[in-house]
């Protein structure tokens, strides 16, 4: 106020008592006031990759539930002629689940390679940097919104093959199916981060779109069941990932799965799936906590 005195404070005087006045209200600079975790910003980060997606559902969302009903056609027209069966059941209904996770991650991976990679393209990172969020706040921040996304692609796909005949999508184990979903989709999430991470360009990303996701997809055991391979590929195929979350997640439907020929197998792959997560997730954690090809 203009009315108030001047008083001139000497710069050896001693700090005014936290109780009081405009101390009480102005804490000192680089002292953090947010002790635990930022509930409303992890929300409010959340909630803006949702809607990023969901403004463009069309494209994120139905376009990928018609292009997987496409490859359900052509593999089922191509390779299920004949009353084929493959684990007992007909083709159509083997190749349905493998379809649906596999949308599910490609589209996780899809969400997450985009974040950082935009923001250091479009200038636009400081969206991500600035706000009073911690490393762990922004991985579940953004990986959940990956999550929902899978989800949703997830349901899109498997209401659009409801309608395809010959396809039957009985649940039996419903643990298998959410946990190889959920596992599956954060997998492709963090590949995802780490990617927009590194990448300096869009072809970055669609190099290891190109190159790694979509081969280590593809020959998972999606259309075909691993026994049919010669040792040495089944061998390979075992330790990709990826025939993990394709085959567990079809043994939530099946019942049975070309992982093993008992529920412990299915089980081993799940712990293993969970200890990845695990490595990869905290090896996220302290890249961005450097700071690596953001800070720089």
């Amino acid at each position: 106020m203009a009315d108030q005195p001047y008083v001139a404070v000497p710069q050896d005087a001693a700090p005014v008592p936290s109780g009081s006045g405009a101390a009480a209200r102005f804490p000192a600079p680089g002292v953090p006031q947010i002790h635990r975790m930022n509930g409303l910003g992890l929300w409010t980060l959340y909630m803006k990759e949702v809607r990023r997606f969901f403004k463009v559902q069309t494209q994120t969302i139905w376009a990928p539930a018609i292009t997987t009903l496409l490859y359900l056609m052509i593999f089922t027209v191509a390779m299920g002629r004949g009353g084929r069966e493959v684990l007992g059941v007909p083709f159509a209904s083997f190749v349905a689940p493998g379809l649906i996770v596999m949308g599910m991650i490609n589209n996780a991976f899809a969400n997450t390679s985009f974040n950082f990679l935009a923001g250091k393209i479009q200038g636009t990172i400081v969206d991500y940097l600035m706000p009073p969020l911690s490393e762990s706040e922004l991985m579940i921040g953004l990986i959940g919104a990956a999550l929902t996304r899978a989800i949703l692609v997830g349901a899109a796909i498997a209401l659009v093959m409801a309608f395809w005949p010959g396809v039957s999508l009985v649940v039996r184990h419903p643990w298998a199916v959410a946990w190889f979903g959920v596992m599956g989709s954060i997998l492709l999430a963090t590949i995802g981060l780490f990617t927009s991470l590194w990448a300096e360009k869009f072809d970055h990303a669609a190099m290891v779109t190109n190159f790694v996701v979509t081969p280590l997809t593809m020959l998972s055991g999606t259309f075909y069941v691993i026994d049919n391979l010669a040792p040495s590929f089944q061998a390979v195929s075992r330790v990709n990932p990826f025939f993990y979350v394709i085959s567990g997640f079809r043994f939530g439907f099946l019942g049975q799965s070309d992982i093993g020929s008992t529920n412990a197998h299915v089980m081993n792959g799940a712990l293993y799936l969970g200890a990845l997560n695990l490595v990869l997730l905290t090896a996220l954690y302290f890249v961005l906590k450097s700071g690596w090809k953001l800070r720089s």
